[in-house]
């Protein structure tokens, strides 16, 4: 399982870094194309919801892999649970529900690996 748990970490960690560096870097008129959802919120916010994914996304991979503080992956993977929580929340309000599913899959994902972390710290 461990083998199988580092696999989502990486691509939970590859999908929030890309996310939250187009976010980052991309004017919010570009990124209303592919994400309409920006239209609700202002240029800063969704800077700060791209440096939240990049941080979580870090957060997935570098303590584990370093064995420094490793308590932060899990909490990462809480955090990121978090964000897809309000994404879910956005997309519903916004009538979007072909993006729930997606949120979904990132949201059940980042609560595995959070609960498989804490596991394997107790253990």
């Amino acid at each position: 399982m461990n083998v199988a748990l580092w696999i989502i970490q990486g691509l939970l960690a590859l999908v929030f870094l890309m996310t939250g560096v187009m976010k980052l870097v991309r004017p919010k008129e570009q990124l209303a194309a592919r994400m309409g959802w920006v239209e609700d919120f202002s240029q800063p916010t969704v800077r700060m919801i791209g440096i939240v994914e990049i941080l979580g996304g870090l957060g997935l991979v570098l303590p584990a892999l370093t064995g420094i503080m490793p308590w932060l992956t899990p909490l990462a993977a809480c955090g990121l649970a978090l964000v897809m929580v309000g994404a879910a929340i956005t997309h519903y309000r916004r009538k979007e529900f072909a993006a729930i599913g997606m949120t979904a899959v990132l949201l059940f994902l980042s609560l595995l690996v959070a609960v498989r972390q804490f596991r394997v710290m107790t253990i």
